[in-house]
């Protein structure tokens, strides 16, 4: 059986395996692989498109306080604007894969930007929470069009062998925007106000947007699908009937519930007391997710040498130890936790979604926008309840919903373990007879 029907680990470096006769087919596969034509382009261009998506859906989150000081509104209430944004991505994923699938990747991708940078300049001018909130939901819902179509694209354009690091750069661009967005808010609030410092997040996403679209090689693997409802029904129904991709779809979800949560909530953390840091100082920390580009990245690397459920298990051992030290009154050693906190998801959520996009051989699009859908939602989960938790218990109760996150995950991956060691038994009795 296939690692897709088991549950079984893929091995990025299991390419050296390949019998002569495949190795010789490859050579001839015109997708594109790091140093060939057109890679270095292509991987620039949905870095910047990544830049822009987290730069934009959530350039409120490091303002909160600010927002909810504006409004006169409490850390719950305040969240909604981080919330409606991913939840609108995440309820707009699966419609906006359909439509990349019937109009193509790069389309869908450049309109997606095109609107959530032109709802971007909008933001500042928003005269009440409710219409902030209501225009972030549409903002998300318009950059709904990005995650899964870039991971389709990715899918059908580069080579399976470079397919982890592809999408791991697009990950990392993702790092990079959620990072430049709350560093640049937090030091222009501080001065101007939050409401400058989205504008100046929606002149920054138009520059990258402009970029992307300039950059972006034309696609020429891609097959034009079917907007038919049933079609689409048929092939999610099909998707979710996979355990291996339910089993990824949950722990995306579980591991950005823990990310929603913790970022969202750190800035409330941080301006209080016994560390009462200014705004400006408070997005620097977001400096961290500089450590998130680098595990992204590597992600390729982590997969090769311990497979994916190793990889799992080490994004998922070093989110709770980085949780568990952020509890500590020292802000060396919460810092320190942050670190291990953003290093421990990027690697995970790369692990998990590029693990989506070989899983799935048809209906890529679909698939990927399946587990971008359950991010969101454990994004939108993650914001809300961690900020529902942190009114309650303070930090602590915040950390407690990290660290229950955490062990959904290792738990559903020593499922999948036990699951894959059952089935390669049955494999072998089958063959014996």
């Amino acid at each position: 059986m296939s690692p897709a029907s088991t549950g079984a680990s893929t091995m990025v470096g299991a390419a050296s395996s390949v019998p002569v006769a495949s190795s010789a087919s490859s050579s001839s596969d015109s997708r594109m692989t790091p140093g060939g034509p057109g890679y270095r382009r292509m991987s620039f261009a949905l870095f910047l498109a990544g830049v822009a998506t987290f730069a934009l859906l959530y350039s409120t989150q490091a303002l909160l306080p600010l927002i909810s000081g504006d409004f006169g509104v409490a850390a719950s209430q305040a969240s909604w604007t981080v919330a409606a944004a991913t939840g609108g991505l995440a309820l707009f994923v699966l419609p906006m894969s359909a439509l990349s699938e019937r109009y193509g990747r790069r389309t869908v991708m450049t309109a997606s930007l095109a609107v959530a940078v032109g709802v971007g300049l909008l933001v500042p001018f928003a005269p009440s929470l409710g219409t902030l909130v209501a225009l972030r939901a549409v903002q998300g819902a318009a950059l709904a069009g990005l995650p899964a179509s870039a991971t389709a694209y990715l899918a059908e354009e580069v080579r399976p062998k470079a397919l982890v690091t592809a999408i791991g750069l697009f990950v990392a661009g993702n790092s990079v925007g959620g990072m430049s967005g709350r560093v640049i808010t937090g030091w222009v609030a501080q001065e101007w106000g939050w409401r400058v410092a989205v504008g100046v997040i929606g002149a920054l996403a138009v520059a990258c947007a402009i970029a992307f679209r300039l950059l972006l090689p034309a696609p020429k693997h891609f097959r034009t699908g079917s907007l038919a409802p049933r079609v689409l029904a048929r092939t999610v129904r099909d998707h979710l009937a996979n355990p291996l991709l339910r089993r990824l779809y949950a722990i995306g979800a579980l591991f950005m519930t823990v990310f929603g949560g913790v970022y969202t909530v750190i800035g409330y953390r941080l301006t209080e007391a016994p560390f009462s840091l200014p705004q400006g100082i408070v997005g620097s920390i977001f400096l961290v997710y500089l450590v998130g580009t680098v595990s992204a990245s590597t992600a390729g690397r982590l997969v090769g040498r311990l497979g994916r459920r190793g990889a799992l298990y080490l994004a998922g051992g070093t989110t709770a130890a980085g949780l568990l030290l952020s509890l500590a009154d020292s802000l060396a050693l919460v810092l320190l936790g942050l670190v291990l906190i953003t290093a421990g998801f990027f690697a995970g959520h790369a692990v998990a979604s590029s693990a989506v996009s070989k899983t799935a051989t048809t209906g890529r699009a679909q698939a990927s926008a399946l587990y971008q859908s359950a991010y969101y939602v454990g994004s939108s989960t993650g914001s809300t309840v961690g900020a529902m938790a942190f009114h309650s218990g303070g930090w602590a109760g915040t950390v407690g919903v990290g660290v229950l996150a955490v062990l959904g995950v290792v738990t559903i991956t020593v499922f999948g373990t036990r699951a894959a060691r059952v089935a390669a038994r049955r494999d072998m009795l089958v063959a014996a007879r």
